[in-house]
């Protein structure tokens, strides 16, 4: 999952979300599928964080210039 970009995680996680809220597949598939997405959940907040930091970073060393 590391080379995974923060975009495709989440096109990933909106398919997984998309075929659970369908109710179509089974409940096996269903739980391998939400284990998944909690994964993909993570990635994401793991990126968003870091990108978070950086524009915090960025933004302290704009203001002592």
């Amino acid at each position: 999952m590391d080379e995974m970009t923060f975009e495709q995680a989440i096109s990933e996680l909106e398919e997984i979300i998309r075929k659970l809220e369908d109710g179509r597949i089974p409940l096996e598939e269903a739980v391998k599928a939400f284990e998944r997405g909690s994964e993909l959940k993570k990635f994401c907040e793991a990126k968003l964080k870091e990108a978070q930091l950086k524009i915090e970073i960025l933004s302290e060393e704009e203001g002592t210039n």
